[in-house]
């Protein structure tokens, strides 16, 4: 069986997703159980409690790592699924960077990452099924 060259940013997207996941579940703890941690000033955008964004942290992050689990696997529905909640942690972390900017940008790049490599080369891994 031929492996294109590419199919390393397949795998690289499944392990950005399992660390996204990773991140995205570390965020969801801060928030649920030390909320003082993160300091929002008058000039935010967003009013939402912070345990609400923590419980969508924690769901993302779930369904992250799983899905990130399917596509090393080479399966179609987690590269579809990746895809889309790629785009929703992006989402959500960009409505996020007015209570914590650096780690927000920095899931929002890894969140671009994932959806690049899961777009563009995908195909790829569907000759691993």
């Amino acid at each position: 069986m031929f492996l294109a060259g590419w199919v390393g940013w397949v795998y690289f997207a499944g392990i950005l997703m399992v660390v996204n996941a990773v991140f995205q579940i570390i965020a969801s703890l801060v928030a649920l159980f030390n909320d003082e941690l993160f300091v929002a000033g008058a000039s935010r955008l967003w009013v939402v409690d912070l345990t609400t964004w923590g419980w969508v942290h924690l769901l993302l992050g779930v369904i992250l790592f799983f899905a990130g689990g399917a596509v090393m696997a080479g399966k179609m529905w987690g590269r579809v699924i990746g895809i889309i909640l790629a785009t929703i942690a992006m989402m959500v972390n960009f409505a996020f960077i007015p209570v914590y900017p650096l780690w927000s940008i920095l899931m929002v790049v890894v969140s671009g990452l994932v959806i690049y490599a899961l777009v563009v080369h995908g195909k790829e891994a569907a000759n691993l099924e």
